[in-house]
């Protein structure tokens, strides 16, 4: 969650989005990753053409040195990101007015969703021709440990994923998904569901709460297991440098 507006002086709860940002850029650069992946709400709230611009500008100098995936969010506009963006880093996916994304990245498969609905209205939705496209994907896939990416809270709210349901009696079966990654709740925070790991990145843009953490997560992921480093740069810093290690289900 960059929340990055065109206004470089915007600001919500004494947070400076695009300082944040230009911040994080040279840490990440620093730590050398195969890839970075920003899990939606690229833009502050409408998702609007000079928001795209900005970002671009910022992540420009590390897009030059490693691919930088990106999901949508419910403060992204489709049209305005892919006219930004286009061609993107990973392999495109078919499916019909949704931006779909996989990684192929050493042992581990990334499966970047998309689920925004609504622009600038909190729910989302993956919808039927993309979880149609992901079942099929998965059954023909090979047993690549798989992480799922995707912007939405899981939780069955009204402002969640709101077909979250139908996506966790999908993938809960397909044993070679290991986890979902997601954002839009501004939280840190990790939980699991029948041995299926869920894990809450902090926003790079702000916090909702003082007690959150505000900024990003170095993954070091492998076939059995992934460990997570908290780097926060602003909010609570209680847990920065804290890592996570979980083990995937097998």
């Amino acid at each position: 969650d960059t929340h990055i507006s065109e206004d470089v002086a915007n600001n919500y709860r004494g947070f400076f989005m695009t300082k944040n940002l230009q911040k994080i850029v040279p840490q990440v650069t620093q730590n050398s990753p195969e890839g970075v992946i920003i899990s939606g709400d690229l833009a502050r709230l409408e998702g609007k053409s000079g928001d795209y611009a900005n970002l671009k500008k910022i992540l420009t100098p590390l897009a030059k040195k490693m691919p930088v995936y990106m999901g949508l969010g419910n403060h992204d506009n489709r049209k305005n990101f892919l006219a930004a963006f286009s061609p993107f880093a990973g392999e495109e996916q078919p499916v019909k007015d949704k931006h779909v994304i996989v990684v192929r990245q050493g042992p581990i498969r990334l499966i970047i969703l998309d689920s925004l609905l609504y622009t600038n209205r909190v729910a989302g939705l993956l919808g039927k021709a993309q979880r149609l496209w992901l079942q099929d994907y998965l059954q023909k896939s090979d047993d690549t440990p798989t992480l799922l990416v995707v912007h939405h809270t899981l939780d069955g709210g009204d402002g969640d994923l709101l077909d979250v349901d139908k996506l966790y009696s999908m993938i809960k079966p397909q044993r070679k998904v290991k986890g979902i990654v997601y954002g839009h709740s501004h939280h840190y925070h990790y939980d699991v569901i029948d041995g299926l790991h869920l894990i809450n990145v902090p926003a790079v843009g702000y916090n909702f709460g003082d007690e959150e953490p505000v900024g990003w997560v170095e993954a070091h992921l492998h076939k059995s297991g992934g460990d997570f480093i908290l780097h926060a740069i602003g909010g609570s810093k209680e847990k920065d440098g804290k890592m996570t290690s979980l083990d995937w289900r097998g």
